[in-house]
C-alpha cells in the first residue's frame, strides 16, 4: 500500500537557499507565469478604468488566477504524456497556458471574439484544450463548482483501458489530472471522483490549490478543519502531499513527487497546496466587503512571483536576463492582445450550429469514433422478418451483447450492472461473457457514473452507462446538461455522445414517485440529447444500436412495464438492424382521427382503438427528440383531428409541443381542437387504485377517442 506522505510548509515569508531543481525548464515556467499575470492585470485595469474603454474590451466575466498562476503552470510542465488528460475550472488559465493555449486564445475568447476555444459561446474562462493524441488535453471545463471532477477520473479509467484491454502502449505511463480550489472538495463531484481514483487505483492526480475561500466563505465550512490533505490522510490507496504553493522549490517538489507517484503506476496521489488568491473572486465582485485590509496584505506578502524571481535569480538567469524576459512578455502580450481585439465578433447566423453533430463535420470534435469507424460497422433500415420472438429486455440484453462483440470500444457500466446483470437482468452474463473491464459495476454515484462516461467518450470509447430508474439520474443533472452542451458550447472541438439506458414509468401493477418517474419532456428540454422511447423490442434494438453508433448523446427509456411484462414482445430483427432517429411508424392507418403515442402507452391506445372500433390512425412516435413531425402532420392533414396520449405531466408535457405544431401548421385542416390525455400534475402512486386514477388508462383514452371523433 503506497505510504502516506504530508509534506511541511516553509514558513511564510522565507526565500529559499536551495538551488532550483533539476529538470524543469524554469525559464518556460517563468515566461508563463509573467503571461498570466499579465493577462490579469490587463483584464483587471481594463474593467476597472471603464472610462473610455470600449464595451467589446472588457471581459464581462473576468477570473484572476493571480497567486495560483505559479505551481499551476509548474504543473503544466509536468504534464508531458502524449494522452494525458486534465479537468479544470474558472481559474486554470496558466495551466492552459503552459499546456499550449495560445496568448490570442487565452485572451480573446473572454472577450468573446470569434474562434478560440468557444467561438463566443461560453465565458471566456470555461475553457478547453483539444490535443489528442499530441499532448495533454484539457476537458471541456463546466460553469458549475466540482464539475471537473468525475469526468477526470474518467479520463483516467480512459487510459488504463486503453492501455491494459485495448494494449495500446501509448498510454504507458499516461495520467489524469483534477485541478481544482478547496471550496469545491465540499462537492458531490469531488467524493466520487476521490471514490472512483481510490478503489478502481486509477492513474489520477487531484491538485487542489488552497486559497482558504469560497468566495468569501472561508475554507473550514468546506471542509472540517479547513484543510483536505489533513482529512484523507487515512484514505487507502491515496498518496497525500501538502505544502506552500508560493515556495517554487517546495511547491515542484510535490507536484513532482506527486506526478512521479501516478505515472509510476502506484494509484491516484492528492496534493494540496496553499495559495493566495490576489483579488477579488471575479470581477464583479469586492473582497473588501468581508476581508479586512490585513487579511489582504497579508495574502499580498505571499504573492509567488516575487518569490519565483528570487528563486531564479541569479541561479538561473541574471536581473538582465529577468528583465528581459519580462520585456519579451509585454511585447508577446501586448502583440497578442492586439491580435484578439482585432478577431471579429461571434457570427450570430451560425449560433444555432453544432447543437447536433452536422453530416460531414462528425471528426472535426474530439470525441466518440470517428466516422469511418461507424460506417465499417454497416447496419440496414431493414429488419429481418424471421428472427425469434424475444420480450423487451432480452432485445436489449442481445443488441449489447452483439454491439460488444464486434466492437471492442463498447462499455457497459451502473450500479449492479456487472455480477448481478442489473435490477431489471438486462445485463444478465454479459459481465461473465466479455469481462468485468467491459462489463463493470460501479459506486452508488449518478454524478460519478455520467462524468465517466463523459470522458470515455470523449476518449474514443462507446459507453453505455445505466442509471437504474429515472429518478435516480437527478444527482446527475449537471454532468448531463454539461454533456448534451459540450458540441455547441466548444463550436465543434468536443463532444461526449455517451448512452444512458434510463429506466422508468408505471411497473406492472404498481407506481410510486421514485421508481415510476416518465419525466422524458425534461430531455426533450435538454440541449443536444437525442431521446428513444421504444414500444417493442425490435425497435428497442434498432434505436438502441442507433444510439451507440451515433455522434450524439442518448437517453434510451426502457419502460418499466414493458421491462416487467410481455408487453413489446417482437421478432428480433436481425444484428445490422438500425433504426434512425425521429422516424415515427404508423402502427394502424385510418382516416377519422389521429392518436399520437410513445412507450408503454402505446400498447393502451392500441387496445383503445380497438375497443373503439373506429377508423383511427394511430401512430408511435419512438423518439421525441428529434420527433417525426412530418408524419404527424400528414396524418393530421388527413384525419382533421389529433388526441395526444403520454405518460408524463400534461403541464409541459411533450404532448403540449406536438399539439401546439399541429395547431401552427395543420390549423386549416383541423375539424375539432386537438386533445392531450396525460397524468394529473401530482408524483406517481403507489396503490392500483391511484395509479389507475392518474396514468392514462384503456377506458380512458377510448373515452377521449370516442369525445374526439363525435365532436
Amino acid at each position: 500500500m503506497p505510504a502516506k506522505t504530508a509534506v511541511r510548509s516553509a514558513p511564510r515569508g522565507l526565500v529559499r537557499g536551495d538551488a532550483p531543481r533539476a529538470g524543469f525548464d524554469w525559464r518556460r515556467i517563468a515566461y508563463h507565469t509573467l503571461v498570466s499575470r499579465a493577462l490579469d492585470d490587463l483584464e483587471e485595469a481594463t474593467n476597472r478604468n471603464r472610462s473610455g474603454v470600449p464595451r467589446e474590451h472588457q471581459v464581462l466575466y473576468q477570473f484572476s488566477a493571480r497567486g495560483h498562476d505559479m505551481a499551476q503552470v509548474i504543473l503544466g510542465s509536468l504534464l508531458t504524456g502524449r494522452h494525458d488528460g486534465v479537468g479544470a475550472y474558472y481559474r486554470s488559465r496558466p495551466l492552459l497556458l503552459s499546456l499550449g493555449l495560445s496568448i490570442a486564445d487565452a485572451h480573446g475568447s473572454p472577450l468573446g471574439r470569434s474562434g478560440g476555444f468557444s467561438d463566443g459561446r461560453d465565458i471566456g474562462v470555461v475553457c478547453n484544450l483539444p490535443r489528442p493524441g499530441q499532448g495533454a488535453s484539457v476537458l471541456p471545463m463546466a460553469g458549475d463548482v466540482g464539475g471537473q471532477y468525475t469526468p477526470a477520473a474518467g479520463w483516467a479509467q480512459n487510459i488504463v483501458y486503453h492501455r491494459d484491454t485495448l494494449q495500446d502502449d501509448g498510454y504507458a505511463f499516461a495520467m489524469s489530472v483534477a485541478l481544482g480550489g478547496d471550496a469545491s472538495v465540499a462537492t458531490n463531484g469531488f467524493w466520487a471522483a476521490l471514490t472512483m481514483a481510490t478503489t478502481l487505483s486509477l492513474p489520477m492526480l487531484f491538485y487542489i490549490e488552497d486559497n482558504d475561500l469560497g468566495i468569501s466563505v472561508r475554507g473550514d465550512m468546506q471542509t472540517p478543519g479547513g484543510d483536505i490533505a489533513r482529512n484523507l490522510a487515512s484514505f487507502t490507496n491515496l498518496h497525500v502531499l501538502s505544502g506552500d504553493g508560493c515556495d517554487p522549490h517546495e511547491a515542484a517538489g510535490l507536484l513532482q513527487q506527486g506526478v512521479e507517484h501516478v505515472r509510476g503506476g502506484n494509484g491516484p496521489a492528492l496534493v494540496r497546496l496553499t495559495v493566495p488568491r490576489l483579488s477579488s473572486h471575479s470581477g464583479p465582485d469586492n473582497q473588501k466587503g468581508y476581508r479586512s485590509e490585513a487579511e489582504i496584505a497579508d495574502d499580498l506578502a505571499r504573492d509567488p512571483l516575487p518569490r519565483l524571481r528570487d528563486y531564479l535569480v541569479p541561479a538561473v538567469m541574471s536581473a538582465p536576463e529577468w528583465s528581459a524576459l519580462e520585456a519579451e512578455v509585454s511585447r508577446d502580450v501586448t502583440a497578442a492582445v492586439e491580435a484578439a481585439r482585432a478577431r471579429p465578433m461571434p457570427d450570430p447566423t451560425i449560433v444555432h450550429r453544432h447543437v447536433f453533430a452536422e453530416p460531414g463535420e462528425e471528426d472535426a470534435a474530439m470525441g466518440g469514433m470517428r466516422q469511418a469507424e461507424r460506417a465499417a460497422l454497416g447496419g440496414t433500415d431493414v429488419p429481418a422478418e424471421d428472427g425469434d420472438l424475444l420480450r423487451f429486455a432480452e432485445a436489449i440484453r442481445r443488441t449489447l451483447r452483439h454491439e460488444l462483440a464486434v466492437n471492442d470500444r463498447v462499455v457497459v457500466f451502473g450500479e449492479d450492472v456487472g455480477r448481478k446483470g442489473g435490477v431489471h437482468l438486462v445485463t444478465e452474463g454479459l459481465q461473465k461473457q466479455f469481462g468485468a473491464q467491459r462489463v463493470f459495476d460501479t459506486s452508488l454515484s449518478e454524478e460519478g457514473i455520467i462524468g465517466r462516461a463523459v470522458a470515455l467518450a470523449i476518449g474514443g470509447l462507446v459507453p453505455v452507462a445505466e442509471i437504474q430508474f429515472r429518478k435516480y439520474a437527478d444527482p446527475a443533472a449537471e454532468q448531463l446538461n454539461n454533456c448534451g452542451t459540450m458540441r455547441w458550447r466548444t463550436a465543434n472541438r468536443f463532444a461526449a455522445p455517451i448512452v444512458v439506458r434510463m429506466p422508468g414509468g408505471f411497473g406492472k401493477d404498481v407506481g410510486d414517485p421514485w421508481h415510476s418517474l416518465s419525466d422524458e419532456v425534461r430531455f426533450a428540454h435538454a440541449y443536444g440529447w437525442q431521446v428513444a422511447m421504444p414500444s417493442n423490442a425490435a425497435d428497442a434494438v434498432g434505436l438502441l444500436r442507433a444510439a451507440m453508433r451515433s455522434p450524439n448523446p442518448t437517453i434510451f427509456f426502457e419502460h418499466r412495464s414493458l421491462l416487467m411484462t410481455g408487453d413489446g414482445s417482437a421478432r428480433y430483427p436481425g444484428d445490422e438492424y438500425v433504426l434512425p432517429f425521429g422516424r415515427g411508424s404508423v402502427l394502424r392507418a385510418g382516416s377519422a382521427a389521429t392518436l399520437v403515442t410513445w412507450g408503454a402507452m402505446v400498447h393502451r391506445c392500441r387496445e383503445a382503438v380497438e375497443r373503439v372500433g373506429a377508423d383511427i390512425e394511430l401512430i408511435d412516435m419512438r423518439t421525441v427528440s428529434p420527433w417525426d413531425r412530418a408524419l404527424v402532420l400528414q396524418s393530421v392533414e388527413k384525419t382533421g383531428r389529433c388526441l395526444v396520449v403520454h405518460e408524463d405531466n400534461l403541464t409541459a408535457g411533450f404532448g403540449a409541443e406536438i399539439a401546439a405544431t399541429v395547431a401552427e401548421d395543420a390549423f386549416w385542416y383541423l375539424d375539432a381542437p386537438v386533445r392531450r390525455l396525460a397524468p394529473r400534475d401530482i408524483p406517481v402512486p403507489y396503490h392500483t387504485d391511484l395509479l389507475d386514477a392518474v396514468v392514462p388508462t384503456v377506458d380512458a383514452i377510448a373515452a377521449d377517442l370516442v369525445t374526439l371523433i363525435t365532436t
